[in-house]
């Protein structure tokens, strides 16, 4: 074995320029930890001219990054280009298919295609290495993997986008201050922070959260990962007055990716919940990520960091490159590819648990009884119901908590709601969560 573990890096923006950076200042730290000198030898990006913060004069540059899998000075491609197919796949295969190792940061790449570059890296006898594409810096592939690998899981879930919990915890703190801001408002001050993309599509609507999600489902269950599978709800529609109740009722809103076995079969959403103040994962704010897993033995454990950024991302990238360096191979999911077993599904509208539901309505009598019978008509109990004041002929929110139903039911009872003529807005549901 090679004193020296050869890297070609594909991707030369933030992460790429932050794994440069820190193999460039930790080597001794790595060469002392691993045994072994990791190098890199030779990257590529879309301008070669380009301005950065790390001197690339004296490494192999390729304008073509599938030339990295096949030079034969290339021991690890490490994949930072990002999306789920074209270039990054077309690398990523390459790579394994020359028996070269990988690692990427690329969530999406694998939510789409993990189980086939799973099999591929198997079949070569390399690894695939993503500990930098869930929840940032935050070791949470390791420790499903590895650290927890003596427990049967019965659920994972957490908070796996920073950009829509810096969100809501602004919008929460604005309230708190008695200046309520807007969704779209605080969308744009995270933009001009730098925490939110021009185009947040895949951060807000839940996207991003759902291909971490899914990657986290196949670990702690052993089964292949199915993104198609996931529910996906995004944050667009939260409403202060949303954050304002929640806090009367002793919640806080989160969006949430959750994967539970339930007797319908794994279940795995991303959804805005209220989760109880009294719960740690409640105060996890800002740009942070945690995740909470359940095994039989450990119990419940929850993982906190920062889940995105140069130095944290690239941390988790180099993480993967010194288990390579250890020659340390693991399978991709926790078990071989031909173990992992394909569990039944749980139906969209299958979930149950209690609902948090918002109204805006004609502050007129009768309104109410309209409103419960639509709920009694599916046989949806309410839990409480609070109005604030009067305004007769004029619009009011009017806020009801359920006990347990099936989401299927309430979906009915909330288009019934939607018909009434007293009914302004469109109803909207939250889910309340009871966690550990």
């Amino acid at each position: 074995m090679s004193d020296i573990v050869r890297i070609g890096l594909a991707g030369l923006g933030v992460v790429g320029g932050g794994v440069l950076k820190l193999l460039e200042q930790q080597h001794g730290l790595l060469h002392s930890r691993t045994g072994r000198r990791l190098k890199t030898v030779a990257v590529s990006a879309r301008e070669r001219t380009k301005n950065r913060t790390a001197d690339i004069s004296s490494l192999k540059w390729y304008d073509n990054p599938l030339d990295l899998a096949g030079d034969a000075d290339v021991d690890v491609v490490c994949e930072l280009i990002g999306g789920a197919d074209g270039v990054a796949l077309e690398l990523s295969q390459a790579a394994l298919q020359g028996g070269k190792h990988l690692v990427t940061a690329n969530k999406a790449l694998l939510a789409h295609h993990g189980n086939a570059l799973a099999h591929m890296a198997e079949d070569a006898g390399v690894n695939l290495g993503y500990e930098a594409a869930v929840a940032g810096g935050i070791p949470i592939i390791k420790a499903l993997r590895e650290g927890l690998a003596a427990n049967k899981f019965s659920g994972v879930y957490g908070i796996l986008n920073g950009t829509c919990n810096y969100i809501l915890t602004e919008m929460r703190d604005g309230v708190r201050a008695g200046t309520p801001r807007d969704f779209d408002t605080v969308l744009k001050e995270a933009q001009e922070l730098g925490y939110a993309e021009a185009d947040p599509s895949t951060d807000v609507d839940g996207i991003d959260a759902a291909h971490k999600l899914a990657l986290l489902t196949s670990l702690v269950f052993g089964c292949p990962v199915d993104f198609d599978a996931v529910q996906i709800e995004g944050i667009r529609h939260i409403n202060p007055l949303d954050i304002q109740y929640a806090e009367e009722l002793g919640y806080r809103v989160k969006l949430l990716g959750v994967s539970r076995a339930s007797s319908a079969g794994i279940e795995q959403s991303v959804h805005p919940c209220m989760v109880p103040e009294r719960t740690a994962i409640a105060h996890v704010d800002g740009v942070l990520n945690a995740v909470v897993a359940e095994g039989d033995f450990v119990g419940t454990t929850t993982f906190e960091g920062p889940g995105a950024g140069e130095g944290p991302t690239a941390s988790a990238v180099v993480s993967d490159l010194a288990d390579i360096a250890r020659g340390l191979v693991v399978p991709v999911f926790g078990v071989p590819v031909s173990a992992l077993e394909a569990r039944p599904k749980a139906p969209p509208g299958s979930h149950v648990g209690s609902y948090y539901i918002r109204l805006m309505v004609v502050d007129r009598p009768g309104v109410i009884a309209d409103i419960a019978a639509c709920l009694r008509d599916q046989e949806v109990s309410v839990e409480s119901l609070l109005q604030h004041g009067r305004r007769p002929d004029e619009a009011v929110p009017v806020v009801l908590t359920t006990h347990v139903a099936e989401e299927d039911a309430l979906a009915r009872a909330l288009a019934a709601m939607d018909e009434l003529q007293a009914v302004l807005e469109t109803p909207r549901m939250i889910r309340i969560v009871n966690l550990s």
